[in-house]
C-alpha cells in the first residue's frame, strides 16, 4: 500500500517549491503529511537522515504525542503533500486498518535508521 494512493484526489494539497521548509525542528505539531509528488529532505541537526518521496509519511509523531517537531523538513524539489490532522488520521485508521499498520512500520523503520546513524554504520 502506498499512502499517496489514499490521497490521489486531494482537493487542497500543500505545495512547496524547492528549498522551501515544510516545518522546523522545535515547531509545534498537530498534523502529519503524505508526500504526493516530489521529494523532501528530513534534517536532524545538520545531517540529512532521510530523503522522502511519493508515499512517504512525514511528521506522524505529532499525531502520537503532540510534542514539538523533532526534525526539519525541506523540499528537495517542488512538492505536493496531503495534510492529515488528528481527526482525519483517526478516520483513516478506522476505515483502513492497513494505514495504521503502515504508519507503525514507518515509525519502526525510522527508529532503526536512527540507531544505525547513531552507531556510525
Amino acid at each position: 500500500m502506498n499512502p499517496a494512493d489514499l490521497f490521489a484526489r486531494e482537493e487542497n494539497p500543500v505545495t512547496l517549491a524547492a528549498g522551501q521548509t515544510l516545518f522546523n525542528a522545535g515547531d509545534p505539531a498537530d498534523s502529519m503529511f503524505v508526500v504526493l509528488e516530489g521529494s523532501l529532505n528530513v534534517v536532524v541537526g545538520d545531517k540529512i537522515v532521510e530523503n522522502s518521496q511519493r508515499g512517504a509519511i512525514l511528521g506522524e509523531m505529532a499525531l502520537v504525542d503532540n510534542a514539538p517537531r523533532g526534525a526539519t523538513v525541506v523540499a528537495a524539489e517542488a512538492c505536493k503533500l496531503a495534510k492529515v490532522d488528528e481527526r482525519r488520521f483517526q478516520r483513516l485508521i478506522q476505515q483502513n486498518p492497513f494505514f495504521a499498520t503502515h504508519v507503525m512500520k514507518e515509525l519502526v523503520g525510522r527508529i532503526r535508521q536512527m540507531n544505525k546513524i547513531i552507531a556510525g554504520s
